[in-house]
């Protein structure tokens, strides 16, 4: 009997030991994150914005000893500016404008709100306003289109393409490329104001050429088997303006960024698919952009053709050449300037290629000077301005050549990032400008009598821009010789008056200087 009950006292004994052992080892093992937070992958500063967008995150967050972003659930106010709990003290940033002009507005409040709507995330809100269903979903697993005005900007689920009898030529964006019953989906499709939404049609101001034939279709594309291909991500839908140029394919970046904010998603686990109806391929010199927006390479929409493809979810991106769109020949109020959206897409961009800001210098502005290797608008006295720069001891001077085949694009943004006064000749190149940091100038040498492109780009991303104003200081090497038009300021090159030219970086200097966001603050008279 004593010995069963020693025995008894024993098992109990080993019992307990070994439950001890389970717990500490559950204890040593370590605790996951109930999110993948890396994922998230946006500017710090940008972080409470998505969580107020995000509230499920949020609360995730909230209950995960592993968030590293429990700072700014405190505090879940800030927003962009479009949602519509949105408080304007809350904005992500608002533009200022410095007088009124006649016309367009009588007081300043007003003309600024004129610009935040044109040109900021009022224009997000404007989009998102516009949304309407044009095609109902009546059962699980239906189908869906939404869009907003004139077709600008579509959300569609479970779409159905289908590309096996397709022809293609030179091209790019065929109008009747698509017949009907060869796009559509499962669900109750209101015709007539579908087809109201025409009067923008063109190829890269809507989508409607693309979609005019969207078909309710009698079967449910996926569950009934219909699709040769199924794409399960999300997949954004793009025609491209020119990719050799960066202040045209900036356009489709920008617009893709705003198409992001429209449906609250900045995820790069995304397919984006080149919508182009021609045989060719694309030529584009940024390429290194697009990973800011997908984890993947572009896809050609005609990797897809002689199948039968169904998109799960599929976005048509707004478009580079909108009428009033952004940024493409934008009618804009004058007077005013710095969008939040420009700032936060040049922001967003910068952080997603790892470009980082190496300065500012302490007693130092930096200068970078972009020439040119083409025919037309080169800086004859080149050297002559740089040696000039060269005497003021404050000045770090940098002279580069954007050349595409010997700089890799993410090396001239870092380049450019990391420049207190970037100067150039009137040219594409000049679209480095959105990014630049806060506190920058751009100095568009000579504007070749192309007033308003970068000095509004410029009022877009809201840093200060000057340009050459004395003529009879300015000499151009002919009068220009177009192909087509004759004389012309863009087909000739330039000598620039030292003096003046030097007045007006001294200027630009000053204004860094002077920046709120400069960290090296000095007196008016130091330059």
């Amino acid at each position: 009997m004593l010995m069963l009950l020693a025995f008894g006292v024993l098992l109990q004994e080993i019992l307990a030991n070994a439950q001890d052992e389970n717990l500490t080892n559950i204890k040593n093992i370590p605790e996951v994150p109930l999110y993948s937070y890396k994922s998230i992958n946006v500017p710090e500063e940008h972080i409470p914005y998505f969580l107020h967008n995000n509230r499920h995150i949020a609360t995730v967050c909230k209950q995960d000893s592993h968030c590293p972003y429990k700072k700014y659930l405190k505090n879940l106010k800030s927003c962009w500016g479009y949602e519509r709990s949105c408080k304007p003290e809350y904005r992500f940033g608002y533009p200022v404008c410095d007088y009124v002009e006649m016309g367009w507005a009588n007081d300043i409040e007003t003309a600024q709100q004129i610009f935040w709507k044109q040109a900021d995330f009022g224009y997000v809100k404007e989009r998102l306003d516009e949304m309407k269903t044009h095609c109902k979903p009546i059962a699980k697993g239906d189908s869906s289109l939404a869009c907003s005005r004139y077709l600008q900007h579509c959300r569609a689920t479970n779409l159905y393409i289908d590309l096996r009898t397709i022809k293609r030529n030179h091209d790019r964006f065929k109008e009747d490329f698509l017949q009907e019953g060869q796009i559509g989906g499962h669900c109750n499709f209101d015709s007539q104001a579908f087809m109201a939404e025409g009067q923008r049609k063109s190829p890269l101001q809507s989508w409607f050429a693309e979609l005019q034939t969207y078909t309710p279709l009698s079967f449910r594309p996926i569950e009934d088997g219909k699709c040769d291909i199924i794409i399960e991500k999300p997949t954004y839908f793009m025609k491209l303006d020119a990719g050799v140029n960066m202040y045209h394919h900036f356009c489709d970046f920008v617009n893709l960024y705003i198409t992001q904010h429209i449906n609250n998603s900045f995820s790069a686990d995304v397919n984006i698919v080149m919508w182009d109806t021609s045989s060719y391929g694309y030529g584009d010199l940024f390429s290194e952009t697009w990973k800011a927006f997908t984890d993947y390479h572009i896809i050609h929409l005609k990797t897809y053709d002689s199948k039968r493809v169904c998109f799960k979810e599929a976005v048509f991106s707004l478009l580079p050449r909108m009428r009033y769109g952004l940024f493409y020949n934008t009618p804009l109020i004058s007077g005013c300037h710095g969008t939040g959206l420009f700032r936060a897409f040049s922001q967003h961009v910068l952080h997603r290629l790892n470009i980082t800001q190496e300065g500012p210098k302490d007693g130092k502005i930096r200068i970078t000077i972009l020439a040119r290797s083409t025919d037309y608008r080169k800086i004859l006295n080149q050297n002559e301005l740089v040696n000039a720069l060269k005497t003021v001891s404050v000045f770090e001077v940098k002279v580069v050549d954007y050349k595409y085949k010997e700089l890799e694009f993410s090396e001239q943004l870092r380049i450019t990032h990391n420049s207190d006064i970037f100067i150039g000749m009137h040219g594409a190149g000049l679209t480095h400008l959105l990014f630049l940091p806060d506190w920058a100038v751009v100095f568009e040498l000579y504007n070749c009598e192309d007033e308003r492109c970068y000095l509004d780009l410029a009022r877009l991303r809201g840093i200060r821009y000057i340009t050459w104003q004395k003529k009879n200081k300015v000499f151009p090497q002919d009068q220009g010789h177009h192909p087509t038009l004759g004389e012309h300021p863009k087909f000739t090159n330039y000598s620039f008056d030292v003096e003046e030219f030097m007045y007006l970086v001294l200027l630009a200097a000053d204004h860094v200087s002077q920046h709120s966001k400069w960290p090296f603050r000095v007196k008016h008279d130091e330059f």
